[in-house]
């Protein structure tokens, strides 16, 4: 990990609070020690599938792929009772393939944009991403953050683009994405959490990563971001979301995310509006665990249908 450099960074840093690393990494190692079983677990367990972003952010995504994944995301299991997902997430090109199937559906549509995953593109062009996504139907707006911009110590530019990208969402959720493995170290992911939060509204969300790097969501960063929502709410009464991506492939793991959730934030972060788990290659995990818990059987993987995804 290394130190951080800039003056404007260290400032708000020491404004916000250092991160206790040891006690961070501590706390979420009990999460793995809590026994959920029975009808809890069931409980756990759905909840978990009801906030799955179920998503495809492939080159070779086409809108059939797209359409199919929209359908299991309605109904992702048919043998038995399951929930649907909170949503679909696609490349803005495939919006409108989402939009045939989920228009009036509860399950939202989410695009990632801002020149998704490295946001290196000029601002204007990012923009104009973020209006062409919200235009052909885009419910809830993925962006990146400029992590170089962030380092560096110009958190005023990294501020002002979420600002504008804010506006250009309208009424659209919008979902900001720190990669928080290039972030390096815990001072820096709790600084950017607040760097954000000043700008976005009630029900816009944080979320760790895009999936695309080796390290994805942990139970570390996770708890990071939460404290940091908790403590955010409690200046401003203000209630952002949270959403945990990439390297999440286990219904155990994702019971241990939940858990981390009602113990830092409690019962009113525990539905879809405010916690998301960027995730598709969960999901036939979550199911075949409740058909077990639900009819004393794993389901063959055969009789699941296929989750494509990329985290």
């Amino acid at each position: 990990m290394s130190t951080t450099s800039s003056s404007s960074l260290r400032q708000l840093i020491h404004e916000v609070g250092p991160v206790d690393a040891v006690g961070v990494e501590e706390r979420v190692a009990k999460y793995a020690t809590r026994s959920i079983k029975k009808e809890s677990k069931v409980f756990a367990l759905r909840l978990a599938i009801s906030m799955v972003d179920l998503t495809t952010l492939e080159g070779k995504d086409t809108p059939g792929k797209v359409e199919s994944l929209c359908r299991k995301a309605l109904h992702p299991a048919d043998e038995f009772d399951a929930p649907s997902t909170a949503a679909v997430c696609v490349y803005p090109a495939m919006v409108r393939a989402a939009h045939r199937v989920l228009e009036g559906s509860p399950v939202k549509i989410a695009s990632v944009a801002t020149a998704f995953p490295s946001g290196q593109a000029p601002l204007k062009t990012r923009l104009a991403e973020v209006r062409a996504a919200v235009n052909d139907g885009a419910d809830e707006i993925d962006m990146v953050i400029s992590r170089g911009a962030f380092l560096c110590g110009d958190l005023t530019r990294v501020q002002e683009e979420i600002a504008a990208v804010r506006e250009e969402c309208g009424d659209a959720t919008l979902k900001v994405i720190f990669e928080t493995s290039e972030l390096e170290t815990y001072d820096n992911i709790r600084a950017a959490s607040f760097l954000a939060m000043r700008v976005l509204r009630a029900g816009d969300f944080i979320k760790t990563s895009t999936g695309k790097t080796s390290a994805n969501a942990t139970l570390g960063n996770n708890q990071v971001m939460l404290e940091a929502i908790r403590d955010h709410y409690l200046a401003t009464g203000v209630e952002i979301a949270m959403k945990p991506a990439g390297g999440i492939r286990t219904a155990k793991q994702a019971i241990q995310f939940l858990i981390a959730v009602k113990e830092t934030l409690g019962d009113a972060w525990l539905r879809p509006a405010r916690y998301r788990f960027g995730a598709s290659a969960l999901l036939n995990d979550l199911l075949r665990q409740l058909a077990k818990e639900q009819t004393g059987r794993y389901q063959a993987s055969y009789r699941l249908s296929e989750s494509a995804g990329s985290y």
